[in-house]
């Protein structure tokens, strides 16, 4: 917190973030070709939607923190601006924070949390949702919207140019059932202590997420160390889901992947 000035600091550990969540294919892919018109659509999708979310999450925090005190509200324009583009990008992955966490307005802790949720980008250091299927349910939304209102029209699913498989959307709509169902869970579980919803829902979305940020009564000294060892275990397993992903594990622990000679057809 004490380098939320120092823009050396704040731009070195952000571009490592950014470089760390675009995922490794983006980077092969940049590394390649080199300019920004011939990558690949799932490459030029991904950088397009990550600036998006980056810039406008910071106009966000910095719409809704500018006069707080507690936060940026003491700082420079300038010096707003950094720290608000700072915590867009930590959110979607790292957990650094520049300025205490906990005095951040009620809104700006949600928005907080639904960045968590986001994520980064697949095949990347990023844990949870992931921005490619968030973009792809929220398409899926949009077609059922427009049934609903043109029965007849016939509609598919396009990101980048490209359409979207029935397969795939199942595939996409099955993972983002099961990821709020467990987050729910481990929602509900952390419960048993007793602290406030925020601090619970927050916390399994932060490390389901790989953030390590959480907010809430009880988030105030941002260590998960307040949880008893039992929710500590809990907390961790929801850690490995988000990072691996449920059906990544489900696959690992399916004895046909270790003795492919046992499996049954």
């Amino acid at each position: 917190c004490r380098y939320v000035t120092d823009p050396v600091v704040n731009f070195t550990i952000m571009a490592l973030i950014v470089i760390g969540g675009l995922g490794f294919a983006v980077w092969g892919d940049i590394r390649h070709h080199r300019r920004f018109s011939r990558l690949s659509v799932y490459s030029r999708l991904v950088v397009i939607i990550t600036t998006v979310l980056i810039f406008g999450g910071a106009g966000v925090f910095a719409a809704l923190e500018w006069n707080n005190p507690n936060t940026i509200g003491d700082l420079t324009v300038p010096q707003k601006l950094m720290a608000a583009l700072f915590q867009s990008v930590t959110l979607r992955t790292a957990g650094f924070a520049t300025f205490d966490q906990n005095a951040l307005s009620d809104v700006s802790k949600a928005a907080s949390d639904l960045l968590m949720l986001v994520g980064g980008c697949a095949a990347s250091t990023c844990g949870s949702v992931k921005v490619i299927r968030v973009i792809v349910a929220f398409k899926l939304v949009v077609r059922s919207i427009y049934r609903r209102i043109h029965p007849r029209a016939i509609v598919s699913v396009k990101v980048g140019g490209k359409t979207v498989s029935a397969e795939v959307a199942a595939q996409i709509t099955s993972f983002l059932l099961t990821f709020f169902v467990i987050l729910l869970i481990g929602t509900l579980i952390l419960s048993l202590q007793g602290f406030d919803f925020l601090t619970n829902i927050s916390a399994a979305a932060s490390v389901m997420s790989n953030t390590g940020i959480f907010f809430g009564d009880a988030g105030a000294s941002g260590n998960f160390s307040i949880f008893l060892p039992p929710l500590q275990l809990v907390l961790a397993l929801l850690m490995v889901i988000g990072r691996l992903e449920i059906f990544t594990l489900l696959v690992l622990l399916s004895p046909s992947f270790w003795h492919p000679d046992r499996a049954i057809d």
